[in-house]
């Protein structure tokens, strides 16, 4: 009697969480207007946000890739680096390279400098959270690399140093930035700016123009690769 007590207690809670036996079209999430409203203003946003990027920009995506190329035509390495979701925008573009985009070719070199919890907590603790990519850098970076720096404002305090490490160093150095470009313009040798002061819209943007860069490097690189 217990297990069927049991049983059927369970029983039970399928039902709440599925619906029961009601068919599909009886338990689809019902659209709210105020809801669907905000969220196509949303979108709308977004897309005016990479219309007005694109208008003039696409010069700026271009430059960015053919850098990418000749560096990895030479053997070199990029270095991606940012924080928060920029940090992750550099986890995911490395990822990009290092193992595939849209088709099957060898691995580039692509490093972010933002997944090594030791490295960046002893830089951190022993100099500074200002020095965490800088360091790196150094350590890493040899002339015709490329540096990619992340900022959404342009004013990064790591971020920047970063660039400048790099600069010293013989690196060509790449920004990804917003607003008005903050000190990050006078630090980068290409620059894809997104004239937007929303966060969102301008990560949603740099993932864009990295998915595109990604594609034009898999096209010059391996243009016969399935």
């Amino acid at each position: 009697m217990a297990k069927a007590g049991l049983r059927k207690r369970r029983a039970g809670r399928r039902a709440i969480l599925t619906g029961g036996d009601r068919p599909e079209a009886d338990i689809a999430v019902r659209s709210d207007p105020a809801q669907a409203g905000r969220i196509e203003r949303l979108y709308r946003e977004h897309a005016d946000a990479a219309r007005e990027f694109f208008t003039s920009g696409a010069g700026q995506v271009g430059a960015v890739a053919e850098t990418f190329i000749d560096s990895l035509r030479s053997g070199r390495t990029l270095f991606f680096f940012g924080n928060g979701g920029s940090a992750a925008d550099a986890q995911h573009l490395a990822a990009e390279f290092v193992n595939r985009f849209a088709r099957n070719r060898p691995g580039l070199p692509a490093i972010a400098l933002t997944t090594d919890s030791s490295i960046l907590t002893s830089i951190g603790n022993d100099f500074s959270f200002d020095r965490v990519f800088a360091r790196q850098i150094e350590a890493l970076g040899r002339a015709g690399d490329v540096a990619v720096g992340i900022s959404t404002s342009g004013r990064s305090p790591n971020v920047l140093a970063g660039l400048r490490a790099a600069r010293e160093r013989g690196l060509t150095t790449v920004g990804f930035t917003g607003g008005d470009g903050g000190t990050m313009r006078r630090l980068c040798d290409r620059l894809v700016h997104v004239p937007s002061r929303m966060t969102p819209r301008i990560q949603e943007v740099h993932i864009l123009v990295g998915h595109i860069i990604c594609q034009l490097v898999d096209d010059a690189l391996f243009p016969g690769a399935d």
